[in-house]
């Protein structure tokens, strides 16, 4: 294991750390993950080590974003190979708290997702935004970033996060970094390591379907229902388990389009075998 990123468990420590940071003058760039890290977040670190002087990424798998019918305890853990990636992609900090330093046992105060939350995966998932909001704020907090850098793979979420920003007056960028697929086009998930080989192969239907949606209101299609009934039926061909949504949505408001109009985005949720994928297109 290398020497850097330097690893920090404790926040007053993580805290001494930014204040010597920002006492030399450097900027300071964030990357919130729950770890089993791959070329995705990888991405995002090397965005932040060009953007900003410092980069801290966080290594924690927030237990509050999830419920409890949902993976926690089966979620993938890979520290060693992780700080290996990050030291290979320049993070200068790891910042690795237990669930006791992040949520003491005093701790209840929690964020209200906005009304974009409400939809998609607040209908399948509704506790999820609140967890995700609560951790991100603590995140912001703590680690006094300049800049955060999200994927755009959780799509619903980035709009989440940055009106969480807005309202709230936290001072720090936001920069949503692009999808990075594998080279069949499957968008990279940390869950990816769950899916067989036959599911591996299954879950290509979301791209696909994605795709099919694309090409059809580039071509002029602009009957949403058509093409939600359309997107639905190519992923039951395609073998996924079962739909949470397909859907064609407002690229700002997530609102369900029908006519669609542009800028629209694309979503889908999916259940291959007990795995549950997400993927998403803009359409400008």
């Amino acid at each position: 294991m290398s020497d850097f990123p330097r690893v920090i468990e404790k926040i007053d420590a993580l805290r001494a750390f930014v204040s010597q940071t920002r006492t030399a003058g450097k900027t300071i760039g964030l990357v919130p993950t729950m770890g089993a890290l791959h070329e995705g977040h990888l991405s995002l670190v090397r965005r932040s080590v060009e953007q900003t002087d410092v980069t801290i990424v966080t290594v924690f798998v927030n237990p509050t974003q999830f419920a409890p019918d949902e993976d926690l305890s089966a979620y993938p853990r890979t520290l060693d190979q992780d700080l290996d990636l990050l030291a290979q992609a320049g993070a200068a900090v790891a910042f690795v708290p237990s669930n006791e330093e992040m949520y003491p046992p005093n701790c209840s105060t929690t964020v209200s997702p906005c009304e974009l939350s409400s939809a998609l995966e607040g209908e399948f998932r509704p506790t999820h935004f609140g967890g995700v909001l609560t951790v991100v704020l603590k995140l912001f907090n703590i680690c006094q970033a300049d800049m955060a850098f999200f994927g755009s793979k959780d799509y619903q979420q980035s709009l989440v996060i940055q009106k969480m920003v807005e309202d709230l007056n936290v001072p720090i960028q936001i920069e949503v970094c692009p999808i990075v697929r594998e080279p069949d086009g499957m968008a990279m998930s940390s869950r990816s390591v769950y899916l067989s080989a036959e599911e591996r192969e299954i879950a290509l239907s979301l791209k696909r379907t994605i795709d099919l949606a694309k090409d059809q209101i580039q071509q002029g299609q602009r009957d949403g229902f058509e093409l939600i009934t359309e997107m639905r039926q190519s992923l039951i061909d395609g073998g996924v388990t079962s739909i949470d949504y397909a859907v064609v949505a407002d690229a700002k408001t997530l609102e369900t389009l029908d006519p669609i109009q542009l800028p629209c985005v694309i979503l889908v949720a999916a259940h291959v075998g007990s795995t549950r994928l997400i993927d998403n297109c803009v359409v400008e």
